[in-house]
């Protein structure tokens, strides 16, 4: 499988490599082995989907902490997103670095989040769907979050934001601890 690594070590985008004929395709989204062969956790605990009514909308900046923490596979099976993954892990030459990529229904992309990653996304279309593949079930006493607006990260989103939860909203700065 075509995985590419990000800025980020230990995340990645995966291309899918589609066999066409005159009925269309067929593309494997996900194989344990191959995860394995690239090094990658390969544990899918839950499968969760959101739908996004608004273009604009934000999800995030959420992750889970030990001993509950999550990698996360993310794809766009309706519209597109603009996701956004930021290194919280000390320990990382590239901590408290984000990188941004647009999923998208017409180009098919996974986002490999590894764990002790923050993730969001800010929709760029009316009705996007996005599906994830997670390693951990959702284990709210270990849930945690940073604004999405945070000046720690200066992630700079592609619109205006639409909707956004009041949790979302209210997660607390980057210099408050809540690891």
């Amino acid at each position: 499988m075509p995985w590419i690594e990000l800025k980020l070590k230990g995340a990645f985008i995966y291309e899918l490599e589609p066999f066409m004929d005159n009925r269309g395709f067929f593309a494997r989204t996900f194989s344990t082995e191959d995860l394995k062969e690239t090094g990658l956790n390969p544990k899918v605990a839950q499968c969760n989907l959101a739908y996004n009514y608004k273009k604009g909308t934000l999800r995030g900046m959420h992750f889970q902490i030990e001993p509950a923490t999550e990698v996360k596979l993310v794809r766009t099976t309706r519209g597109a997103i603009y996701d956004v993954i930021i290194d919280l892990r000390p320990e990382s030459p590239t901590y408290l670095q984000h990188v941004g990529v647009e999923l998208s229904a017409e180009n098919r992309r996974t986002l490999y989040v590894p764990e002790m990653f923050a993730h969001g996304y800010q929709t760029l279309t009316d009705d996007a769907e996005v599906f994830y593949q997670v390693s951990h079930d959702y284990a709210p006493q270990y849930a945690r979050g940073y604004r999405y607006n945070d000046p720690a990260f200066n992630i700079e989103w592609p619109l205006p934001v639409t909707e956004i939860s009041e949790k979302d909203r209210n997660w607390a700065s980057f210099e408050v601890p809540c690891l």
